[in-house]
């Protein structure tokens, strides 16, 4: 595992396991299989409504709570000092812990600045070993780390190679913000995994696409939380450090760059509307598994 330091010096994993979207049913097992394969970063959120199942397989593995890194998100029904305060509280509860090494705030909407005052002393206390946002583009991200008294650590934000965030990129960086990407196989979608450019570098190193892109991600400085449900696909999206992609390859990836979205954008007012239909539906189903997609 190759660990990259944060701008407070905690470390954390480069390569990690997501579970947004595994099924309370599924998530427990997954979550040990990962650990079994070697995973020491889970990646979690309020709003999976998993933590739980989550926290039971941390207690089930065996693994000393140090060995790990643990990262969930408050979610924007959380938001506001108080509110916000307490969710994460509950969340350590469920997790089974008395820390968490990474909490976020997951999206940019709603009172994040209450929600985020609320991180900064529980970060202060000890309980929260580092704190960032997800989904903050470069202005909502200079934004809170321009006006808060602790720069967010982390920004998880979407990043594959068809939206490889160059500009947000830079931003990031100039604030010391860690980039971490969220769907990093853009879920597959424009037909990524078949782009004859990956396959050609794949065929060379003798390996998949989705491990030249795991490997593309890492060489530029990004953690990635892929998600399967299957060992097998685990085990493969682990096995990516122990080859390097050339200059020119990672050039030519550079190439496949559209500079867009795969699902959505959050300057977008119709998505922050949906944002809002979408807190009501998860609010009442306690499940983000079976909710509609407006895009």
């Amino acid at each position: 595992m190759k660990y990259i330091t944060l701008s407070n010096g905690v470390k954390m994993p480069m390569l990690g396991y997501g579970v947004y979207q595994v099924t309370k049913d599924e998530c427990e097992r997954c979550v040990l299989d990962a650990l079994n394969i070697g995973y020491r970063l889970i990646d979690t959120a309020q709003s999976y409504f998993n933590e739980e199942e989550v926290g039971n397989a941390i207690v089930k593995s065996g693994i000393p709570r140090d060995e790990f890194f643990l990262t969930s998100k408050v979610w924007i029904d959380h938001y506001g000092y108080e509110e916000c305060k307490k969710s994460v509280e509950i969340s350590m509860q469920k997790l089974k812990t008395d820390y968490i090494d990474l909490m976020l705030l997951h999206q940019p909407f709603g009172d994040y600045y209450g929600a985020w005052r609320a991180l900064e002393e529980l970060y202060e206390s000890g309980k929260l070993r580092a704190i960032g946002t997800s989904n903050f583009y470069p202005d909502r991200m200079v934004d809170i780390a321009s006006f808060s008294r602790i720069c967010p650590m982390v920004n998880q934000i979407e990043i594959h190679p068809h939206l490889q965030q160059i500009e947000a990129k830079k931003w990031n960086e100039k604030y010391k913000l860690q980039l971490e990407a969220w769907a990093p196989f853009g879920e597959g979608r424009g037909g990524i995994f078949e782009l004859p450019e990956l396959k050609k570098i794949a065929e060379k190193h003798n390996r998949t696409t989705a491990q030249i892109i795991l490997r593309w991600h890492l060489q530029r400085g990004i953690v990635v939380i892929p998600k399967s449900t299957h060992a097998e696909r685990m085990k493969e999206n682990f096995d990516v450090f122990d080859f390097e992609l050339t200059k020119e390859e990672m050039s030519t990836i550079a190439l496949l760059d559209k500079d867009e979205s795969a699902f959505f954008s959050h300057y977008d007012p119709k998505i922050a509307e949906w944002f809002v239909s979408m807190i009501a539906e998860r609010r009442k189903q306690q499940d983000c598994t079976k909710e509609k997609k407006n895009w």
